[in-house]
Parts: structure tokens; C-alpha cells; sequence
């Protein structure tokens, strides 16, 4: 297993995680338009039920849990929280964005203009944002 290396520690693995009410929504979101791989689930594991997705060949993946009769929602996001995937090819790119689109998840006008320049922001389920960025990253 490849370690991160961070100036005072090594890490295994990065999980990113939220909450969300809605994750048949999430999971038809992030997996069927977004195509990103399950790498795990669970259910009912102490009143809470998740799935995680990861990209290929690295330690980073997001998890999305639901609790079971939860008594409030998931928080409201800021619309400058986002989640970007940065995506080199453009084809790639409209091919992913055509298919969010086809499935109800209209493109957003995002909060920092720049986000808008090379990419397109589309909102989840939940509302958090997600930037696909037609760019090789940072």
C-alpha cells in the first residue's frame, strides 16, 4: 500500500466524509452519472448506512452516510464548497456532464467566477457542488 507523506506524518489512506439523507440519491449521483467506483458499503452498522467511492490508483476516497431516523438534515453547504475533479480530457469532460444533465442535474452558476472559466459546476442530491475542471490539476 502506497503511504501519503505529510510534513510531520505518514498516512494509509484519506477519507473525505458527510453526511446526506438521501443516499439512494447520492450513490445514483456519484456512481451511475459521476461513474466513480464503489469501493465499499455497509448497512445498518450501528444505525448508520454508507457507501465509499474512490478513484482509480489512489489512497483518497469520499464516504456518504445516512443515519437511520435521523431527527434533523444533512447541513445546507456554502456554494463555494466544492468538490473538484480535475479532467484533462474535454471529451471526458462533456461526456460526464451531458450524462448529469440527461439525469436532472442542471449546470450552476458557480460562486467564484474562476471555477466557471475551464469548468462546469453541477449541484448533488444534497446541493454541495461539484467542479469539473478542464485542467490536469494543480
Amino acid at each position: 500500500m502506497m503511504t501519503i507523506e505529510f510534513p510531520q506524518f505518514q498516512a494509509a489512506q484519506i477519507r473525505i466524509a458527510r453526511p446526506t439523507g438521501q443516499l439512494k440519491e447520492i450513490i445514483r449521483f456519484y456512481e451511475e452519472g459521476l461513474g466513480l467506483k464503489r469501493v465499499g458499503s455497509f448497512s445498518g452498522h450501528e444505525g448508520y448506512s454508507g457507501v465509499m467511492f474512490g478513484l482509480p490508483h489512489t489512497q483518497y476516497h469520499l464516504e456518504f452516510t445516512e443515519e437511520t431516523g435521523a431527527s434533523q438534515p444533512a447541513p445546507v453547504p456554502h456554494g463555494d464548497s466544492l468538490l473538484v475533479f480535475y479532467i484533462p480530457d474535454q471529451q471526458e469532460l462533456i461526456r460526464i456532464s451531458t450524462k448529469l444533465k440527461q439525469m436532472g442535474y442542471e449546470e450552476k452558476e458557480p460562486e467564484n467566477p474562476y471555477w466557471g472559466e475551464k469548468g462546469v459546476t453541477i449541484e448533488d442530491p444534497d446541493g454541495w457542488r461539484i467542479v469539473l475542471m478542464n485542467t490536469s490539476g494543480i
